[in-house]
């Protein structure tokens, strides 16, 4: 079992067995690294290029998880929580008084300020975050939010403007639906793996994924791409000749 250190122990509250936490301290860029990410223009469609060229499978479209908080944009370390149904049916635990095995709280608990929440319930359109877990989250300094599955309460998501990105919005809970059985794990969302400390960057346009080991590179890359990008912008805007467009940046390559 994973050791957990007091001052994170003292925050947690008992929402998944110990036993089911695989990792407490888990790698985080460097802040500098975070900040060039966060300053990209149009983040997810230069990273999916950069992606693209590398081989990697990171890129989930809008239409898969779209945005609750529209006009909002992060770049963070993933926390992850998996999900898995609930085997028993919610009426009879509400009548045998039984525990809901929502562990988002607990997440929240291990994570540090400017992380992403990454949950995995398997697409399934039942909430596995609403009003109270937004409210927790945003004390605790969370970046933002991507769900695989349902969120509600997405009025209070937008009173804090808090992003979130989810394949649902509904109200039916995940409470006796739901049972958390592994945070810090590997995890899907939408066909992406995304274990705990990759990077994940998101827009108006959809959500990247990028390998902790990977996060450096992508980044040289994808701001080599955006200055030539920007220089073709403004050999545009002042009416360049083809010629000088094409030594810019070949257009087949735009």
């Amino acid at each position: 079992m994973v050791e957990i250190p007091p001052e994170v122990q003292a925050r947690l509250m008992g929402l998944i067995p110990a036993e089911r936490i695989r990792a407490v301290q888990i790698p985080r860029p460097r802040p500098e690294i975070l900040a060039r990410y966060r300053v990209l223009q149009d983040p997810t469609p230069l990273l999916s290029d950069v992606l693209d060229t590398l081989g990697i499978t990171g890129v989930i479209a809008a239409s898969v998880l779209r945005p609750i908080t529209p006009g909002t944009t992060i770049a963070g370390p993933a926390v992850t929580l998996r999900y898995v149904p609930e085997p028993i049916a919610p009426a009879r635990a509400h009548a045998e008084g039984l525990r809901a095995k929502l562990a988002d709280r607990d997440a929240y608990a291990v994570a540090e300020p400017g992380d992403v929440a990454v949950f995995d319930a398997g697409g399934r359109e039942v909430s596995c975050m609403g009003g109270l877990s937004t409210t927790v989250a945003v004390q605790r300094g969370l970046a933002g939010a991507v769900v695989w599955g349902g969120v509600r309460d997405v009025a209070t998501m937008r009173r804090f403007g808090y992003p979130v990105w989810a394949a649902h919005v509904t109200p039916r809970t995940g409470k006796f639906r739901l049972e958390a059985v592994e945070l810090n794990g590997t995890v899907d969302c939408a066909g992406v793996q995304v274990r705990p400390g990759d990077l994940v960057v998101a827009d108006d346009t959809g959500v990247v994924v990028i390998p902790a080991e990977r996060i450096e590179p992508v980044l040289e890359l994808a701001e080599a791409a955006a200055a030539r990008e920007a220089q073709v912008v403004a050999l545009l805007e002042r009416g360049a000749e083809l010629e000088e467009l094409r030594r810019a940046l070949p257009p087949e390559r735009w």
